[in-house]
């Protein structure tokens, strides 16, 4: 069994269904199948890919996104999702560390391409305006090449602390393996429509947004607009979408609207940031409906623990591990901590991921006893139930979106006339945090502040750029050399 097998087997059993809705499109489970079945056999007649071979999608949410995922398991190939809301340098390092030739993506981010052939020249661009289309007849389809659970099936980029982003591989069984733990805690059935205004380039939108409704036979209600939260609600209620994940901002927008709406919801998740808890409280009373907070990360496919539909929902917890994966504290040594005993949250279980792609010192570091280590810092209480009281040393949470400081510092040091620079992060009421950059210029240089801003967005993706740029004579260090973030922190809330 591999995600493409158990996505055809689906949609054979379904074939009439809609699987994807999208404005007034419809898709059935037949046509979604066929087109995929297109395209693997375009990137392996077209554009020579083996099994094993790493293809990356860079694609915003469009329908062609689902049978780009399957198209390409379907090859055999490895799928390499990009957040397409970084810049080309961004897009040639993963491109480069993946060995990757082969590109899908689209003609408004394929204006990059320039770029991205100056740094690759050996990449080719499929693009999906070029996809077969759906009511084309299928003809000379090569065989499907056999993957097993063991093969590797995505590599997921994550940030790392050393400022580049690390490529955590995903086999079949792993992703399997958390289909179904949250097809359990969530208890999907083939009824269910699942709501897709996240990016699907993201971890859990993969999972939970694509292979979770796809293999159980549900449907994806795709928004089409998401300009306006109205517009969004509006077109989930006319595809009475039952699954709503989605960020705080939009649960407090919920919240706090001066009429409860009439929600087609049987359950609704918030993730990429921590639920405040009178929204969570707010929410639920105003609507009704389980508001579930959970946690997750890209190395355990990525879902490790959520507050149960039934039962006791703790505000503030991640609540329990979901089915068939452990979660512990543990402290430096690897003992299990007890109830109350904050220490580093580690997972285990099938859906941890295999290692970091082409970084077994990375890999070996990530690992201690069979337990992934995740580097959040967390107790469980007497119920079982976990929280996070902390989180990776220097990480930034900007709008759900993990930001490392060593990043964007390595962008700064490449403007000309810097001698250092340190980035913090500092709250921001509707993001979380934001990125600020403390810089010291050379001896003797004048850095243009303008200019310095200019060049940084032009490296990295909008929510990294710092949103301020303080200069400094110097930066404050301590007795061995070590600048003192700390100081900076406090000197920025003054």
């Amino acid at each position: 069994m591999n995600l493409a097998t158990a996505f055809a087997n689906c949609a054979e059993k379904h074939a009439p269904k809609t699987a994807i809705f999208w404005g007034e499109t419809e898709i059935p489970y037949a046509a979604l199948l066929a087109q995929s079945q297109k395209v693997a056999a375009h990137l392996q007649i077209q554009f020579g890919v083996k099994p094993g071979d790493r293809v990356a999608l860079w694609l915003k949410n469009r329908p062609e996104f689902i049978p780009a995922v399957f198209g390409i398991l379907g090859a055999g190939a490895v799928l390499v999702p990009i957040n397409n809301f970084l810049k080309p340098d961004e897009v040639n390092y993963i491109l480069k560390d993946g060995g990757i030739d082969v590109l899908i993506t689209d003609d408004e981010l394929a204006i990059h391409a320039p770029a991205l052939l100056a740094a690759r020249p050996q990449l080719k661009i499929f693009k999906v305006e070029n996809f077969p289309a759906y009511p084309s007849p299928i003809s000379h389809l090569p065989s499907p090449p056999t993957r097993n659970e063991s093969d590797l099936a995505v590599i997921i980029y994550t940030s790392g602390t050393t400022g580049r982003p690390k490529g955590a591989m995903l086999s079949h069984g792993n992703l399997l393996h958390n289909v179904e733990s949250c097809r359990l805690v969530l208890e999907t059935v083939d009824q269910d429509r699942m709501a897709v205004l996240l990016p699907l380039f993201h971890s859990y939108m993969l999972t939970v947004g694509i292979f979770l409704p796809l293999i159980v036979g549900g449907s994806l209600v795709l928004v089409k607009s998401l300009n306006q939260p109205r517009q969004i609600l509006q077109e989930l209620c006319a595809r009475q979408a039952t699954i709503l994940p989605a960020i705080p901002p939009f649960y407090r927008m919920l919240a706090g609207s001066p009429v409860p709406l009439k929600l087609p919801f049987r359950i609704c998740i918030s993730g990429s940031a921590p639920l405040p808890v009178q929204v969570l409280k707010d929410f639920e009373t105003k609507y009704g409906i389980p508001l579930i907070e959970g946690y997750g990360l890209s190395e355990a496919s990525p879902v490790v623990s959520k507050n149960p539909i039934h039962g006791v929902r703790k505000p503030g917890s991640i609540g329990l591990p979901v089915p068939n994966v452990e979660v512990s504290a543990q402290d430096d040594s690897g003992k299990i901590l007890g109830a109350g005993e904050a220490g580093e949250i580690c997972v285990r279980g099938g859906n941890v991921m295999l290692g970091y792609w082409n970084q077994p010192e990375e890999t070996a570091r990530a690992f201690r006893n069979g337990w992934l280590l995740t580097g959040d810092i967390g107790y469980r209480d007497a119920d079982g139930y976990f929280y996070i009281t902390d989180r990776k040393k220097d990480m930034l949470l900007v709008n759900g979106n993990n930001v490392y400081p060593r990043e964007i510092e390595e962008v700064i040091y490449q403007f000309p006339g810097i001698k250092e620079v340190a980035v913090i992060g500092v709250p921001d009421a509707r993001r979380g945090e934001q990125p600020v950059a403390f810089v010291a210029a050379a001896e003797g240089q004048t850095v243009d502040e303008k200019a310095l801003f200019q060049f940084v967005r032009g490296k990295l993706a909008d929510y990294k750029v710092p949103k301020r740029i303080v200069f400094m004579p110097a930066l404050p260090r301590n007795a061995t050399g070590k600048i003192l973030k700390t100081t900076l922190r406090q000197q920025s809330l003054a």
